[in-house]
C-alpha cells in the first residue's frame, strides 16, 4: 500500500494512526497515552488525563470519538463500554 503522507509530521489535530482496545483499570495506566478515545456504548468515563488530572465526564455518546489524552483510564465511575484509545 502506497501512504503519500508517510513524510507528513503528524500533529494532534491529525487523524489517527494507531488504536487499542482499551481495558479500565484503577491499577494499570495505559500502554501509550492516547490522542483520542473511541465510545463504543454510552455511558460515563472517568480517567486520568497525562497532567494528572482525575475527571469524570458523564453522559458521553456512543459512537462518538472524544480528543482526550488520558494516561488512565479507570474502572470504578467508568460505565461506557466499547473503548479504543487512538493515537
Amino acid at each position: 500500500m502506497s501512504d503519500v503522507f508517510k513524510t507528513h509530521q503528524a500533529g494532534l489535530d491529525s487523524p489517527a494512526e494507531g488504536a487499542t482496545p482499551i481495558s479500565a483499570s484503577d491499577t494499570q495506566p495505559l500502554t501509550l497515552a492516547t490522542r483520542a478515545i473511541y465510545v463504543g456504548g454510552p455511558g460515563t468515563l472517568r480517567v486520568t488525563m497525562v497532567s494528572g488530572d482525575t475527571v469524570t465526564l458523564t453522559g458521553v455518546l456512543g459512537g462518538m470519538i472524544y480528543p482526550l489524552r488520558v494516561s488512565h483510564v479507570l474502572a470504578t465511575g467508568t460505565t461506557a463500554s466499547g473503548l479504543v484509545g487512538l493515537r
